[in-house]
């Protein structure tokens, strides 16, 4: 849970530090990119930051569940764009990651929304 968390504070951040590469990926049918990047960034780290305690822990996996669904787009987005720019082994390792996002979701149902109230194992 922790290690989970760590990662979505620390995703979050970036996005704050670097919003280019992330404005980049927001499909182009989208307005105000930074803006979606900044509010996309506070929601991960708020998210990742609510995993810990016990009291906003569903919540929060709910939230980032719907976060994670949102931002599926920019995944895709990503890979299209590296069919323009990228090698073979580029896109190969982008395509794959489009359905790792089934495996964070289902990281994050198991550790925060699926777990028994009071449940800290």
């Amino acid at each position: 849970l922790v290690l989970l968390s760590l990662i979505f504070v620390a995703a979050g951040a970036l996005h704050f530090a670097f919003p280019a590469p992330y404005a980049a990926i927001i499909p182009p049918l989208l307005p105000q990119r930074i803006l979606l990047v900044y509010l996309s960034g506070a929601a991960e780290i708020a998210g990742g930051m609510g995993l810990i305690p016990p009291r906003t822990r569903r919540a929060a996996g709910i939230g980032l569940i719907l976060l994670l669904l949102a931002v599926w787009p920019a995944n895709i987005q990503m890979w299209i764009n590296s069919r323009e720019t990228g090698g073979a082994a580029e896109q190969l390792l982008l395509l794959a990651r489009i359905p790792l996002q089934l495996l964070l979701i289902w990281w994050v149902y198991q550790s925060a929304v699926g777990r028994r109230a009071g449940d800290e194992g």
